[in-house]
């Protein structure tokens, strides 16, 4: 039995496709607040990202989540990280990273969300519309993916897109979770 096997209780699961209504979910952020995806859908829409702190992909994309955050802060879209590591861990991952945009966590006992999204691999990324829909859904790190939620983002924002990678960065194409 594999990890994920053993983590989601031997049941297969296949990561939520664009199309898809997004499930309904509501999570404690860190720092003790709530995170009800119904009530951010009504400011805008909702990138969710899930990781795992162990994950050297997850390690390799927080960086540049953090740099679509910074680029869209205060407007339309919001963006969570959902953690299946425990308070602790998570926050000791967003340290070392620079991570500051919120960050909620999924039961490290039954990964309910994580379940309900169908994650096979994390970090898994959705765009999640307005409407509940979800419009992109990337597993691993996929740096097209980034770009065309980075577009969104600023198309919905209203402002002018801006570059997430620099030129001078070697930034892989793709990594598999």
């Amino acid at each position: 039995m594999t990890l994920l096997n053993r983590i989601f209780g031997g049941q297969k699961v296949a990561t939520l496709a664009a199309g898809t209504k997004a499930p309904h979910f509501e999570l404690p952020a860190l720092g003790g607040n709530k995170f009800s995806l119904q009530d951010a859908l009504t400011v805008g829409p909702v990138v969710a990202v899930f990781f795992k702190i162990s994950c050297p992909v997850c390690q390799y994309a927080f960086p540049f989540f953090e740099r679509l955050y910074k680029a869209h802060v205060g407007g339309k879209v919001t963006i969570v990280g959902i953690s299946q590591n425990d308070a602790k861990e998570t926050t000791q991952f967003l340290q070392r990273f620079g991570v500051t945009f919120p960050i909620l966590l999924d039961d490290t006992s039954t990964y309910a969300v994580s379940k309900a999204y169908g994650l096979t691999n994390v970090p898994t990324t959705f765009w999640i519309g307005r409407d509940g829909e979800i419009e992109i859904s990337s597993v691993g790190w996929s740096k097209a993916d980034v770009e065309e939620i980075a577009q969104k983002a600023a198309q919905e924002n209203e402002t002018t897109p801006q570059p997430l990678f620099q030129p001078a960065e070697n930034i892989a194409e793709f990594r598999p979770g």
